[in-house]
């Protein structure tokens, strides 16, 4: 999926909704098809939706929609290199991105 490596620039550059348009692309006219590689798709778009409400500050909101990212990512079979590959990448950008700011705010609150 040539999308992956677009998708994956515009999460380094912080631009979440870009990012989620771009997987969009090839989701939106598959969305029915409710095959396993357009729901992994579709939990990809989930996680940069995620990344974009913590960067408008909805935190909270934010983890829901990250939980809907961890649901369809548990569909990612060993043989899929390439959903591995984002997978790994969104798994620690998420990681850095959302939950360092959970642990920043609980620091703020003592």
């Amino acid at each position: 999926m040539i999308l992956a490596k677009e998708y994956k620039d515009f999460i380094l550059k912080k631009e979440f909704f870009k990012a989620h348009e771009a997987l969009e692309e090839y989701w939106f006219p598959r969305r029915k098809t409710k095959s396993r590689e357009v729901l992994i798709v579709k939990g990809f778009i989930n996680a940069a939706v995620a990344f974009e409400l913590k960067k408008r500050g909805r935190l909270e909101r934010a983890l829901k929609v990250w939980e809907t990212y961890l649901k369809f990512s548990k569909l990612i079979e060993s043989n899929d290199t390439l959903f591995i590959e984002l997978k790994s990448f969104i798994e620690e950008y998420g990681q850095n991105y959302l939950f360092d700011a959970i642990i920043s705010e609980k620091s703020d609150t003592r």
